[in-house]
């Protein structure tokens, strides 16, 4: 009698761990089944904040889901990404992540998340790249003539930008590290007042964001002398790149992507980065991102890319970072 006990109860623990595996895989299968949130650290209106919202329509197109963008701007980004580090690693809260969380890893003296251990990579968005440009009132027609007025008067060409520690600021740091030049930066409350200091001729150059200058170049209030990319940029397909004009190897842009908190299940991960990689590859994503000036990533664009791209960008702006003796407590 108990050896028959003994097997009923067998037959019963293994059916029940039968379906709790079939009720696993079917709840994995189902994902998502109620809207995702995607977390950006600034402000509504910013290069971060629009891209955020063009995928979060191409994903709820893709995943049959609202994808609700969530703005939790300060601290450069810093306040965001933590929400989003703390949160639960289901595939329901993501961060978009950017160029200031690899630079705020050694910009910040103290961070209550880190970018690398705190963080799963799910897909790269986008990428922009900087312009180096000058006020016309300049007789500088390159990057080579910039140098060399650089060097000419040391201490005296000033370089605008959005504020300590940002992109742009950095832009200019590492120009300064591998030309051995002394440029004066002069830090702003954004982007838009560095802007207007430029037009105006207060300041002679900055590394600005591609999209925030190419209006001004265009019409001919700016000069534009070069962009940061490896590559030319098809909006500016005239304009050469740094690193063919004297500086091999340079490279600087500003990105975007999406993160997961760390632990999130692999099978959410795969899903989120096919259904932004089709996104990515379609028409309307496409035009709108040549509107805006941003660019699509290489292919393959997978996590694991990503992960090497951030890692890369940490200890690139490590460096320039400690070189140029930047802290923000």
């Amino acid at each position: 009698m108990h050896s028959v006990m003994r097997k009923f109860a067998r037959v019963v623990v293994m059916a029940v761990a039968g379906m709790t595996v079939g009720s696993v895989a079917q709840a994995q299968e189902k994902y998502p089944t109620r809207p995702i949130t995607l977390v950006v650290g600034y402000a509504a209106g910013g290069a971060t904040d629009i891209v955020a919202r063009l995928v979060a329509k191409s994903l709820s197109d893709t995943l049959s889901q609202p994808v609700v963008v969530e703005n939790r701007p300060g601290a450069n980004s810093n306040i965001g990404a933590e929400a989003v580090a703390r949160a639960k690693p289901d595939g329901y809260t993501l961060y978009v992540g950017s160029i200031a969380n690899t630079i705020n890893r050694t910009l910040y003296e103290k961070l209550n998340y880190d970018i690398k251990k705190d963080f799963t990579p799910v897909a790269l968005l986008a990428t922009i790249p900087n312009v180096l440009v000058v006020h016309p009132k300049l007789p500088i027609n390159s990057v080579k003539e910039y140098i060399a007025y650089a060097k000419q008067h040391p201490g005296k060409l000033t370089c605008a930008s959005s504020g300590s520690g940002s992109s742009i600021h950095l832009s200019c740091e590492i120009f300064k590290l591998e030309t051995g030049t002394d440029i004066l930066h002069v830090p702003y409350r954004g982007s838009g007042p560095a802007v207007a200091d430029l037009l105006g001729g207060q300041v002679d150059s900055m590394f600005d964001n591609l999209p925030s200058s190419l209006p001004q170049v265009q019409a001919g209030k700016l000069r534009v002398l070069g962009v940061t990319s490896l590559e030319r940029v098809p909006f500016v397909p005239d304009v050469p790149t740094l690193a063919e004009s004297g500086l091999p190897g340079f490279s600087v842009q500003s990105w975007f992507a999406v993160m997961a908190p760390a632990g999130t299940p692999a099978n959410i991960v795969e899903t989120l980065n096919a259904a932004i990689n089709k996104g990515l590859q379609g028409e309307a994503l496409r035009e709108a991102y040549e509107k805006g000036g941003f660019v699509s990533p290489a292919q393959p664009n997978t996590p694991a890319t990503l992960q090497k791209f951030v890692d890369e960008e940490i200890d690139k702006w490590g460096k320039v970072v400690t070189s140029a003796g930047l802290k923000v407590q």
